[in-house]
């Protein structure tokens, strides 16, 4: 195999290639900020362009088990769509075009992922805990859809799966 360019020929642009990468990672997202006592670098927060919604509070679960009896600090969600059949519906549909059902199965009974109809929650199954689950997904598989849902349609879900009837044979008796 013939080559056009010579290796002292291509080394210049290897060489410009390899101190743009250094200068990109370097000064990325930081900016200085000196003061009187020391030069730090401090991050720049870098804003997503889906990020367009405010982070969910931490949610504290009172089905938890608190240390010393003392539960930590944190906020109570509260579904603005709690019972109704239209939103739910609405939900349902979401639900679909998001491509829950791909992996939830259909109705949410279980598929690859677990049954969500079944009323059985490894992370918890109050509103505002399925919410952060929907919200900032879960390991080994739930991804995380606070990035381009809206808070309301993230609701719209969760008051679906909470009308689904609990099905006749429940899928899991517990998690282990």
């Amino acid at each position: 195999m013939k080559f056009r360019h010579t290796l002292s020929e291509c080394l210049p642009m290897f060489a410009l290639a390899i101190a743009a990468a250094v200068a990109a990672s370097c000064g990325g997202n930081a900016r200085e900020q000196r003061t009187s006592k020391n030069v730090a670098r401090v991050a720049t927060p870098v804003t997503s362009m889906t990020a367009q919604w405010p982070a969910p509070p931490a949610v504290r679960h009172d089905d938890h088990m608190f240390a010393g009896g003392i539960a930590p600090p944190g906020a109570t969600m509260h579904n603005p769509f709690d019972g109704d059949a239209k939103e739910a519906t609405l939900g349902g549909q979401f639900f679909t075009s998001m491509n829950c059902d791909g992996c939830h199965g259909g109705g949410a009974t279980g598929w690859v992922g677990p049954s969500l109809s079944a009323r059985r929650w490894r992370y918890g199954g109050a509103d505002g805990a399925v919410y952060q689950s929907i919200y900032y997904g879960r390991p080994r598989g739930m991804p995380a859809f606070g990035g381009i849902l809206p808070p309301d349609d993230i609701w719209r879900i969760v008051t679906y799966l909470r009308s689904l009837p609990l099905p006749v044979d429940v899928p899991t008796e517990s998690w282990p």
